[in-house]
């Protein structure tokens, strides 16, 4: 069977970090999140995978290339305007001639979530369910009997909580209900529609829930909760030199140096050729890309930090996101704040704790300080003494 990754979306809900990357290539614990999905795929000996690509498609190509490198056979396929899901499955059509696998690359799932619609698929189309008790942004699937009845978007049903995970097995009787979607007037054509309108003609339809892993990165700032979550399962390996103190379930990559007084307690990953300066401590579920340096007397806990980061000394990072190629000065304060709203484009979202997140590329100055919950763009220079109290727009300069 084949495996058919979604990949060209934009993830414009987790800017500012998607400015740059696609939300699939957003790092947890310091690999791609498409990655997971990708062995998911291998541990159920799926090793034919297309991956449908749009936004900042060169990032995913050249990561995976022709997935030589991780034992797979990879093929791309372009979807060149983002007009939803339908639309993405159908520039497969002429790649498929059996039954196929769809499912999301910007889901955290494990290899026992996609076993779980494998083992009970018995022909026609299966839908992978989870339980949410968060139902108003994710398609609801009623079914008796694991019989699907309707899909429904953006309402709530009594006594129905399962969501539809975005995960499929498809077979080429799809193509023809999905050409009728995009004939319609939608605007956006969702896989959905064009099943809806198989299971109204009567088509073998069904809907398998699991209690395994699936994870939706929302936002960005939902990349904390995930990546806490993966470092559980790391284990220890050390491969750089320590002067400093490891506790726990630590990774530190190769040529990276934990000089002398320093504390970590895991589990946290460390990248390669990164440089964690005396006195600095790295307390739980914190992640550290390659090549970044952390000067003396910084303290960083339940972090996301890109590679290619630069953090001065004195500094206090918590439950905070900092993206590649940043350079920050000494004692940068990132305030920590709990049931914030937090707008973007308009729309006000709930963020149950966060920080600070920082896109690509900026230059943030000494003795900054960031209220909870701010979000500042890319390209960026902030000025020494700064109090950020409101989101920063890309290519901003921000003075006292």
């Amino acid at each position: 069977m084949k495996a058919i990754i979604l990949a060209a979306g934009e993830g414009t809900r987790c800017r500012p970090l998607t400015f740059t990357r696609s939300k699939v290539m957003l790092p947890i614990a310091n690999k791609p999140m498409i990655e997971y999905v990708v062995r998911a795929l291998y541990d159920n000996e799926i090793v034919d995978i297309i991956i449908v690509v749009g936004y900042a498609k060169e990032r995913i190509m050249n990561y995976f290339g022709n997935g030589k490198d991780f034992d797979l056979h990879i093929e791309y396929v372009e979807q060149k305007q983002q007009l939803g899901t339908a639309h993405a499955i159908d520039q497969v059509k002429d790649l498929v001639d059996d039954e196929f696998l769809v499912l999301n690359g910007d889901n955290l799932v494990s290899a026992e979530t996609i076993a779980d619609l494998i083992k009970r698929h018995e022909g026609g189309i299966s839908i992978l369910t989870a339980a949410s008790a968060n139902t108003a942004e994710y398609a609801i699937v009623e079914e008796t009997n694991t019989k699907v009845k309707r899909i429904v978007e953006g309402q709530k049903l009594k006594k129905v909580s399962n969501i539809n995970t975005g995960i499929y097995i498809l077979n080429p009787d799809i193509f023809d209900a999905i050409r009728g979607t995009l004939q319609s007037n939608l605007g956006e054509f969702g896989v959905t529609n064009s099943i809806q309108n198989m299971v109204d003609d009567d088509y073998n339809v069904h809907a398998y829930k699991t209690n395994h892993t699936w994870v939706d990165v929302a936002h960005s700032w939902n990349l904390l909760d995930v990546n806490a979550r993966i470092l559980e399962d790391v284990s220890r390996s050390v491969q750089g030199t320590i002067h400093g103190t490891i506790k726990g379930q630590v990774t530190v990559g190769s040529n990276s140096n934990i000089r002398w007084g320093s504390y970590i307690t895991g589990p946290v990953v460390i990248g390669k050729n990164c440089d964690i300066g005396a006195n600095v401590v790295i307390a739980p579920s914190t992640s550290i890309g390659d090549n970044v340096t952390i000067e003396p007397f910084t303290y960083i806990r339940n972090s996301v930090i890109f590679d290619n980061v630069y953090i001065g000394s004195q500094s206090t990072i918590k439950n905070s996101i900092i993206a590649e190629n940043n350079i920050i000065g000494s004692h940068l304060i990132t305030d920590t704040g709990k049931d914030l709203l937090i707008e973007l484009d308009g729309i006000l979202y709930h963020a149950d704790e966060l920080g600070t997140i920082l896109g690509d590329n900026n230059i943030i100055g000494g003795n900054v300080s960031m209220m909870a919950g701010t979000l500042v763009g890319t390209e960026c220079r902030i000025e020494t003494g700064t109090v950020i109290r409101k989101q920063i727009p890309n290519h901003s300069l921000v003075m006292q």
